[in-house]
């Protein structure tokens, strides 16, 4: 292939291929020329044109393929245009001259074609070039079309349009012409050629102005005759075409106008009558319309209407949304006009009446759904709303007539019916779309929507009653606050009017439609009016027979009331149940006598009623099935049982019920019939096993019943065909966006499809699509689908023999029945086998034996050759799956070779088409059929099929089956490919066009072939490329088909390319090609470009988004996309593609693939992104600003909040033109996405310094605090919209930027954060949501803003603060008004859940205060520490934290009681089942007992917070301010807890405040240990640790803190669930919170032990102290018992804890307690607190045990703390010590000095253990193995000080220990590391100074001869650096303090050594000047000591000084230069003192 990418064609190259290689070699060629030819200079084109162009023309002989003959035009086309055009008439001619060529021969036909081609592309691209010879050519080309076939008319037809394309204006001369050739194209019976004179003709009148002017009638005649007998293609391209020529005659300029007098401007009117016309009357024109209604001719055909149906929308679109605005009460009374009484023929049988119906919605639908925006929909709305009072009135003139028997006019009546249910499903629709935002239409009085819907309620027409209810059903759904008001006002009107036969069912109809809205609205309905809705079914029910008039109706509507309150869901039912299945018991006879007796009695009447009430209970208990399947117990399921064989009895006597009474029972018998099939397939067939016999009688007799003309393939076969096989039943079955109206024309013209008033029941059912209407089926056709549904469930389930006999009787009944009525019963019996087979695969049961098998076989194979290509499809999927039921190879190679042998002999289509399918079904489902051999043959013959060309079906069919055996086969198939491949690009090349679905099964098969390939295609070697070529080429073939369905496969092959071999896919071109499409009006193909879209930018985002751009850019010709990618980009497109789209599974893709480009690109472009989002926010705001903020003056400041609204300049230039609510709604959620996105791309978007910086740096980095603006402008708009939806996004917005924002710093106005100047926005996008009439979700939503927003300490004046502060006020008034304050609205939950929420946000804004108070504490100790000034910023901070808990301080009262009331409810609400009954019969305080398990996840998501505010409040009263007697008083619900769980009798009782504070403790401690117990893995994280703070604050107070200290057992048990948590939760902030926790139940437990030790010395005074009992752990043996102690479970954490951070820790790891020391670590800064925080709580673990207990843990105590040391021993700059080390060491010395250490029963274990401690110590800085180890020798020192001088002094004194000790200080003098010998000096100073001699003299003997030696060298090396001054210094002050120690003999030796070497130190005035710093610093501090030691030791100081004049010289200057600088600088001396003191009090002091 690579040889064809030249600029001439490589001949040498082509001639050496065969016949098929040179077609593709040809067509890579003529692609690539495409791409070459405009990048290549126009000499170098110039240069070879000539022989280029003999090259193509020479193509042209050689009978191009229709791919090919396109590619030679466009590259002749292009090769005249880039170079030069003198020999362009001679290609011209030559064309022509090919053209008129009198051969006829099949062979010459593709040359002519490819000449006529060649034309059109010439002139489309030269256009007027080629100056006059276009007379000629058109001439030349009308007249070869007189003889030409449908290919060649439609190939000439393409070319006109190119022509006329090319040549505008200029082509004049030949309109008319070309006008008469269209014309006859346009009925032409191929519909191929109809498209393209559809195209011609709308290139035609561009300029043709008789088009749209003086023919415009005949055009619109001749457009309804193409219309008929049409299919989808030609409706869709004809309406197009009658649509715009109608629009432009209605809006075409007079200017044009004046250059010929004759056109006329016709009115809007006269054009809708002319579609109108075509409407009514179809293609019969004016003259003989008259005619046809004299003979009685009736009907428009169907395809006619639908298409003139398509045709008025495309007429109101191409003139657009704002002329619809303007123009649209003239359209709706002339579309309502069309169902009105004037023209009666239209609606004159019910299915025509329906059909029009279908189509008047469509046009309504798709013009006001799709081009208004949603103030318009309101408009329209309300136009619609006077159309209906309109009618309402003519109706109330006739039935106000009393006389009922001379009731004029009922015409009138009747034929104002279809008009009202047209504009009711229409007003139902709108307000569905307009959802919350509807909510001014509805409280406009003056339009009087709820009135005028509920007035016609009570229409004499059952089809009107429906309509409306089912429109306040749409009303429910949009509105939820609607739903209560509208049920009550319905039951209402029933209960009043309940001897009307209309109202009754009228209002029955609405009850049932607003119950199945309930499902729909989250809120929910009051849970009483299940009990008034019942109630009154119930009497209704009953009271049906006092009045026969209204017995049907009363039935009906107390059985519809019953079925539609299943809906409602196990929660609600279950209360009603027990009278359900009463009600049920009696509606059936008890026994068959009983039944038999009934049979005799009664008359037609009575009968209809019995029934109607049988089939409606049958109903309602098939909707408990399947809506309460949670209620369906066993126990249940027996009671439901006994009626059932009654009821199939009655179905059996049915037809001689039906005889005796004649055909009024016709209806209901069916209708019960129906109803019983239907819950039979519900119920498990075990259930009525014992009637499988009658039933499956029954269902033969409804198969093959005589009276049932009625073919109802279309409903009944594609559920039972697979999915993929519909396909090749054409556009058919697929799904379009006309799907609604095409539907109609699927059936037969008995049918016209679903209808509400053929089964009221479906209106309460879920609607299958979106909004739409239910459509149920005609009663015998959906009897027939529920008898195929039960007849699979029951024949999988008979016995085996029985089975026979039943399939050997439908097949008799097929032989049996000729004609038509035979193939509706060979249909019903096949739709029932296909189903049986079905069931029987799922549930893997058997066929039976061979007797079984044949007659099934008869069967399917008699379907297989059926004329009904559906049934062949069925019948095909049947045998396959005939095939897996029996499972036997040599049954399905068998049924394999009847195909093959049929396919070998037949040759009609029928035959051939069924069996190839077959073959490919087999594969399907057995994948492979074992042998290759078969798979060899199978393929053979599908290839031989697939090319047969005189039957495109064959080859559709054939290449279908090809294409599921290759997915089928997978690798087996490996050998097949390439011929396959082949195969599938010649017939790609070489199939002409027309046939669109021989090209989409070619697309499938190329499809699957590059599915099995797979990631092969990436391979390099030659076979591999060349398969890839080949795909690629397909690929492109596919492309360029003028069919879309076409396309859409070519794309999904790309996609599918892309994803196995993405460098092969030239990703610009496919994005391009991707654009164009985007728009297609093609339902499929937008699909296609969207999944693969989505999959493009999971990958490579931003490629996608640039080559979009770039393509848009460099595109100049016929691209007009209807949205615009240049302004708004990719994205831009989709967000509006989104909001025009009405296919939901699209809009999914679009969803997604917006979010993965934000993924990929929010960061990188950010404004890009934000203001698109604006752009779709901002678009509606114009509407909603205004109308949302509160312009009530409740203080000044409101005024200010709203002037930020108003004073944003007016932008009217929006990309985005009134987006809908829920595009609204994505565009608030991606905005919330950015901000999370950017939260992972860095600090700098929360920095707005940072941000500045790097913005200054580049300009083209972006930040998103640079945009804070309108983040918060956007949440704002969105908070304050129409649309609830959206508020609550924009909350949740505002949530997420208060939350981000909260902290960053304004660096103008330091002190200040940035937020702070947006308060005014803030306050005002939460107030409306705190209206009385704002739904309780938007409000909880709102109060967690509030929340959030005074927690964040944004606002720190208080004033400002009250704003939102007054609004959580308002709220919480509401909740204190009580339960009967409740709106009434929605469900009690939805109450418990604004409750909760108000709760939360009060207890989070006290949280934050407390906190907020006690960091000031701590920080105000901080700052009295540093300093006593009072400085502005804390006294702000101060009053602003003591304000804050003002404010809340004043609601406490009150809210500690709610508090505590929800903790109550929250914590009977989490009781494990079993205690259900002892639950409070009437609910908590906030939730009610019915709706228990709606208020549980609301209790879920604020108990948490409730309980730590809780907690704190508890603590700040010390527990003591509970008062018992107020509880009850101040609120109308019992709050405190004294009523815990007690009858409401005894409340009276009142409890001591002891007792109530126990109820709290065990309220607080219950609901957190059963939440820490076992907290959900889905539990917020905020969840556990509000958990752990709650239970800190709890025990922060002594009376808990005794409770717990006192229950040895409830600590243990806490400590476990501790222990337990720290396991399962990763988290270091948990884990150190729970150790907090664990520290404070040890504290309790030692105040605890410490009380009983002090109260029994007071008893038992200080006479018998060694009797004393022993307190602790441990008694008086010293054993733990694991479970019960307390000790050993706070060990097992701190193990716990320690092991994780440090696993050397753990014997088992490192093999045995002496462990082989590894390398010390550091630890994270979180692992070190953990490890610190373990240490505390171990230390303190001996104080609770006796001394026993205490000896029995202190070895684990003592070998993990040092084992800590040991192990994080490393060596910091500077000395410090690591945080872990230090920790361990002042842990180490809690333990040392534990007064257990000194008890006389512990003394001996103690120093035992303790000196083996100090071993270990030891031991650590030993090298092992000759190594010496990395350990810290600072910390090994402190360690064995703190040992020397914590312990007592027997443990220390040993001499070996003693002897170790001291030579690892010396080691540590000698150091070569001045940090080390500082420390060393340090130390060794506090073991000196050590009060006992015992200890510290060994040392001072051993040690202070070196000190000073060591001092003495330093004489000679003077300190070079600060380090070694302060070893120095320190050295001096050891000495000094040996002075002072030495008794009276060595003072002076000492002294004596001591003096010299200061005074060695001192600087003479002259080299002071000059010294270096620390020289200095030394000389300063020698000085100092001299003149303390020269008057402490004055006598020997005289003697020194005597003994050595140099010396004294030296002092003496030295002190008379210090008094000379002390003079000049005596100010900085005072500045450096204190720095110096504070350093020096912060060193960790372990001592």
């Amino acid at each position: 292939m690579e040889l064809a990418h030249s600029l001439l064609l490589n001949e040498e190259a082509y001639s050496q291929l065969g016949e098929f290689q040179k077609a593709e070699f040809i067509f890579e060629w003529l692609r690539f020329l495409e791409k070459l030819l405009p990048v290549t200079s126009r000499a170098d084109i110039r240069e070879k044109q000539k022989k280029l162009a003999e090259q193509l023309i020479s193509l042209l002989n050689s009978s191009p393929g229709p791919p090919t003959r396109r590619l030679i035009a466009k590259n002749l086309a292009i090769l005249y245009s880039i170079g030069d055009t003198f020999s362009v008439y001679q290609t011209v001619d030559k064309c022509n001259e090919l053209i008129r060529s009198k051969d006829d021969s099949p062979s010459y036909l593709p040359t002519k074609l490819a000449a006529v081609v060649c034309l059109g592309y010439l002139y489309k691209k030269l256009g007027r070039i080629l100056g006059n010879s276009f007379t000629d050519t058109v001439g030349n080309v009308l007249k070869a079309m007189k003889n030409a076939e449908s290919q060649g008319r439609y190939e000439i037809m393409l070319s006109l349009q190119n022509i006329l394309n090319g040549l505008g204006a200029a082509a004049i001369p030949c309109h008319r012409d070309i006008y008469k050739a269209a014309r006859s194209c346009l009925t032409d019976r191929s519909m191929a050629v109809r498209c393209a004179a559809a195209k011609c003709l709308l290139e035609l009148q561009k300029e043709a102005v008789f088009m749209w002017s003086t023919d415009l009638d005949s055009v619109a005649t001749l457009c309804f005759k193409s219309f008929d007998g049409s299919n989808y293609d030609v409706r869709i391209a004809v309406s197009k075409l009658l649509g715009t020529v109608l629009a432009r005659a209605v809006t075409c300029k007079q200017a044009t106008a004046s250059a010929r007098q004759n056109v006329r401007k016709i009115s809007l009117d006269e054009a809708m009558e002319l579609l109108g016309t075509g409407f009514l009357r179809g293609s019969s024109g004016f003259l003989r319309a008259s005619g046809d209604i004299l003979k009685g001719i009736s009907s428009v055909s169907r395809d006619i209407r639908v298409g003139v149906t398509q045709a008025y929308v495309v007429f109101v679109s191409t003139l657009g949304g704002q002329w619809l605005e303007r123009n649209f009460s003239a359209l709706l009374s002339h579309i309502l006009d069309l169902v009105s009484q004037s023209h009666p023929k239209a609606i004159q049988t019910q299915t025509d009446a329906i059909c029009c119906h279908r189509c008047i919605s469509f046009i309504l639908r798709a013009t006001v759904g799709g081009l208004l925006g949603e103030k318009a929909q309101i408009a329209a709305a309300k136009e619609i709303c006077q159309a209906i009072w309109r009618l309402k009135k003519v109706v109330d003139v006739v039935m106000s007539d009393g006389n009922v028997e001379t009731r004029i006019g009922r015409t009138d009546v009747t034929a104002s019916q279809h008009v009202l249910v047209c504009a009711l499903h229409e007003l139902g629709s709108l307000i569905h779309g307009l959802g919350t935002t509807a909510a001014p239409l509805l409280q406009d009085s003056s339009t009087g929507v709820l009135d005028a819907v509920i007035s016609v309620i009570l229409h004499p027409s059952i089809s009107v009653r429906l309509a409306a209810a089912w429109c306040l059903r749409c009303i429910a759904v949009a509105l939820p606050s609607y739903v209560s008001p509208l049920l009550d006002r319905c039951i209402e009107r029933l209960s009043a009017l309940k001897s009307s036969p209309e109202a009754v069912t009228g209002y029955s109809f609405a009850v049932a439609a607003l119950l199945g809205a309930v499902k729909h609205c989250p809120l929910g309905i009051p849970h009483g009016k299940g009990k008034v809705i019942m109630t009154v079914a119930e009497d209704l029910l009953c009271s049906a027979s006092q009045n026969s008039r209204i017995s049907i109706q009363r039935t009906q509507a107390g059985w519809l009331l019953i079925a539609s309150l299943m809906t409602l869901g196990p929660a609600v039912v279950q209360h009603y149940l027990p009278r359900l299945l009463l009600l049920w018991k009696c509606i059936f006879p008890l026994s068959p006598k009983d039944l038999e007796t009934e049979r005799s009695r009664g008359d037609s009447f009575t009968w209809q009623v019995t029934l109607e009430g049988r089939a409606g209970a049958l109903c309602a208990i098939k909707t408990f099935v399947s809506y309460c399947g949670g209620l369906l117990t066993d126990e249940v399921i027996q009671r439901l049982l006994p009626p059932l064989p009654c009821a199939v009895d009655l179905l059996t006597r049915l037809p001689s019920i039906h005889k005796m009474y004649g055909n009024a029972l016709k209806t209901p018998s069916m209708t019960y019939r129906h109803r019983l099939y239907e819950l039979l397939a519900l119920l498990p067939p075990k259930a009525y096993e014992g009637k499988f016999c009658a039933i499956l009688a029954e269902l033969v007799a409804d198969f093959t019943a005589t009276d049932n003309q009625m073919a109802a393939s279309t409903f009944l076969l594609p559920p039972l065909c697979h999915q993929d096989d519909l396909l090749l039943l054409g556009p058919f079955l697929q799904e379009t966006d006309h799907r609604f109206i095409e539907e109609q024309l699927l059936l037969g013209s008995s049918t016209a499809g679903g209808s509400l008033e053929y089964d009221p029941y479906s209106i309460y059912e879920k609607a299958a699509e979106g909004d739409s209407v239910p459509k149920p089926l005609p009663p015998a056709l959906s009897v027939i689908s529920a008898a195929v549904r039960l007849f699979g469930v029951i024949f999988s389930h008979v016995a085996e023999s029985q089975r026979l006999q039943v399939l050997e009787k439908l097949l008799a009944s097929i032989k049996q029945t000729k004609g038509a009525r035979q193939q509706t019963v060979q249909l019903n019996i096949v739709s029932a086998f296909s189903s049986f087979l079905k069931h029987l695969a799922s549930c893997k049961g058997s066929l039976g034996p061979e007797e079984v098998r044949r007659p099934a076989l008869t069967l399917v194979m008699g379907a297989l050759e059926s004329n009904n290509p559906l049934l062949r499809c069925a019948a095909a999927d049947s045998l396959a799956r005939l095939a897996q039921v029996v499972a036997d190879s040599a049954f399905t190679a068998g049924l394999a070779q009847v195909s093959f042998d049929k396919l070998k002999s037949a040759r009609d289509v029928v035959t051939r088409t069924g069996h190839s399918l077959a073959l490919g079904s087999l594969y399907r489902y057995l994948g492979g059929i074992g042998s290759t051999q078969h798979l060899n043959a199978c393929v053979g013959i599908l290839y031989t099929l697939s090319q047969d060309s005189t039957s495109p079906d064959v080859q559709t069919w054939a290449l279908h089956s090809l294409s599921l055996i290759i997915d089928s086969a997978g690798p087996l198939y490996h050998v097949h490919v390439e011929p396959t491949l082949s195969l599938v690009v010649m017939l790609l090349l070489t199939v002409p066009p027309a046939y669109a679905e021989v090209h989409q099964s070619l697309g499938r098969c190329l499809n699957a072939l590059i599915t099995m390939l797979g990631p092969e295609l990436q391979g390099s070697n030659t076979a591999v490329s060349a398969l890839r070529s080949s795909c690629l080429l397909g690929c492109a073939v596919m492309q360029d088909n003028p069919d879309c369905l076409v396309q859409a496969q070519a794309i999904s092959c790309l996609q599918q390319l892309h994803m196995f071999a993405p460098r092969h896919v030239n990703l610009s071109s496919l994005v391009s090609c991707l654009c164009v499409n985007l728009c297609s009006s093609y339902l499929l193909l937008r699909r296609a470009v969207l999944a693969c879209l989505r999959q493009l930018v999971q990958r490579e985002a931003a490629e996608v988004s640039e080559h979009a751009v770039a393509f848009v850019k460099d595109c100049r010709e016929d691209f007009t996309p209807d949205i615009n990618i240049r302004e708004v980009g990719l994205e831009g497109a989709l967000l509006s593609l989104l909001d025009k789209e009405l296919d939901q599974r699209l809009c999914q893709d679009i969803r997604e693939t917006l979010s993965h480009m934000l993924t990929s690109l929010a960061v990188e472009k950010l404004s890009f992104w934000l203001k698109l989002c604006k752009d779709v926010l901002a678009a509606s705001a114009d509407f909603t600003s205004v109308a949302s903020v509160d312009t009530t003056q409740e203080e000044e400041g409101t005024k200010e909040d709203d002037d930020v609204l108003t004073s944003e300049t007016d932008e009217r230039s929006h990309p985005f033109t009134n987006p809908k609510w829920s595009t609204r709604v994505f565009a608030a959620e991606c905005v919330c996405k950015i901000i999370s996105h950017c939260e992972n791309a860095g600090r700098a978007h929360f920095d707005i310094t940072l941000a500045q910086e790097r913005k200054q740096r580049d300009s083209r980095d972006d930040f998103l605090v640079l945009h804070l603006a309108d983040l918060i402008r956007m949440a704002f708009m969105a908070a304050t919209d129409h649309s609830d939806q959206l508020r609550l996004s924009g909350l949740q917005t505002l949530l997420v930027v208060v939350r981000r924002f909260a902290s960053v710093p304004e660096p103008e106005f330091p002190g200040h954060v940035i937020l702070e100047q947006y308060q005014a926005n803030v306050g005002a996008a939460l107030r409306p949501a705190f209206a009385p009439e704002t739904p309780p979700d938007v409000t909880a939503k709102a109060c967690q803003v509030c929340s959030a927003w005074i927690a964040s300490g944004v606002v720190s004046d208080l004033n400002d603060l009250r704003r939102v502060h007054q609004l959580l006020i308002s709220s919480l008034t509401k909740v204190q008004a009580g339960k009967e304050a409740q709106s009434q609205l929605y469900n009690e939950s939805a109450s418990t859940m604004e409750i909760l929420a108000v709760l939360k946000a009060w207890a989070e804004v006290y949280i934050v205060a407390v906190e907020r108070e006690k960091n000031q504490g701590d920080a105000h100790k901080q700052t009295l520490m540093i300093t006593d000034s009072t400085d502005e910023s804390y006294r702000d901070l101060t009053s602003s934290a003591d304000g804050l808990l003002d404010l809340v301080q004043a609601d406490l009262g009150t809210l500690s009681k709610l508090w505590l009331a929800a903790l109550q409810d929250f914590a009977l609400l989490t009781l494990p089942s079993e205690y259900a009954s002892q639950l409070p019969v009437e609910g908590g305080a906030f939730y009610t007992a019915e709706t228990i398990e709606n208020a549980r996840p609301h209790y879920h998501n604020s108990w948490a917070l409730i309980l730590y505010a809780t907690a704190l409040w508890l603590t700040s009263t010390g527990f003591l301010v509970v008062d018992p007697d107020e509880g009850v008083t101040n609120l109308s619900r019992p709050v405190t807890p004294t009523t815990m769980c007690q009858d409401s009798s005894s409340r009276a009782a009142v409890k001591s405040p002891e007792d109530v504070n126990t109820d709290i403790f065990h309220l607080i401690l219950g609901i957190s240990v059963e939440f820490l117990c076992s907290p959900r893995s889905d539990s917020a994280m905020e969840n556990i640790t509000a958990c752990l703070h709650a239970l800190q604050a709890f025990l922060d107070v002594p009376w808990p803190r005794s409770k717990i200290g006192g229950d040895q057992e409830l600590g243990v048990e806490l400590l476990n669930v501790l222990h337990r948590l720290i396991l399962t939760r990763e988290s270091p902030d948990i884990q150190l919170a729970t150790l907090e926790v664990v520290r404070q139940i040890l504290f309790a437990a030692q105040e605890h032990v410490r009380e009983k030790r002090r109260s029994a010395e007071v008893d038992d005074g200080a006479a018998e102290k060694e009797t004393l009992p022993e307190f602790g752990e441990g008694k008086d043996t010293g054993g733990l018992v694991p479970g019960k102690s307390l000790v050993f479970a706070t060990l097992e954490l701190g193990v716990c804890i320690l092991v994780r951070q440090l696993p050397q820790l753990n014997p088992k790891v490192t093999g045995s307690p002496s462990i082989k020391a590894g390398k010390p670590q550091l630890l994270s800064e979180s692992g070190s607190r953990l490890v610190v925080a373990a240490l505390v709580i171990l230390s303190d673990i001996p104080s609770v045990c006796s001394p026993e207990g205490s000896v029995s843990v202190l070895p684990t105590i003592l070998y993990l703390i040092i084992g800590v040391l040991r192990e994080t021993a490393v060596k910091l700059p500077d000395g410090q010590l690591p945080l872990t080390v230090a920790a361990s060491l002042q842990a180490l010395k809690g333990i040392l000095s534990s007064p257990m250490a000194r008890a006389e029963k512990s003394r001996t274990a103690w120093t035992e253990l303790l000196r083996s401690a100090l071993v270990t110590v030891l031991d650590c800085g030993d090298p092992v193995d000759g190594s010496q180890q990395e350990l810290d020798e600072v910390s090994l020192l402190t360690g064995i000080t703190v040992f020397i001088l914590s312990t007592s002094p027997e443990v220390t004194t040993i001499e070996c220990l003693q002897k170790r000790c001291i030579e690892k200080f010396k080691i540590a003098l000698d150091s070569k590391d001045p940090v080390v010998q500082l420390k060393c000096y340090q130390l060794l100073l506090s073991i000196f100074q050590y009060p006992n001699r015992a200890v510290s003299y060994p040392y001072i003997h051993s040690l202070a001869p070196s000190i000073v030696g060591k001092l003495q060298e330093t004489e000679k090396t003077k300190p070079e650096n600060s380090a070694e001054l302060q070893v120095i210094q320190e050295g001096i002050k050891v000495v000094a303090a040996l002075i002072a120690i030495a008794e009276e003999e060595h003072r002076a030796y000492l002294v004596a050594c001591l003096l010299p070497l200061l005074i060695s130190f001192l600087l003479d005035e002259n080299s002071l000047g000059s010294a270096t710093n620390s020289a200095r610093n030394l000389h300063e501090f020698a000085l100092q000591n001299v003149m303390q030691i020269g008057p402490q030791y004055s006598s020997v100081f005289k003697k020194v000084m005597a003994s050595s004049p140099t010396m004294k010289a030296r002092l003496e200057s030295a002190v008379k230069g210090n008094q000379e600088s002390i003079k000049v600088k005596t100010t900085p001396k005072h500045a450096k003192n204190p720095g110096k003191s504070s350093s020096i009090q912060l060193k960790t002091n372990f001592f």
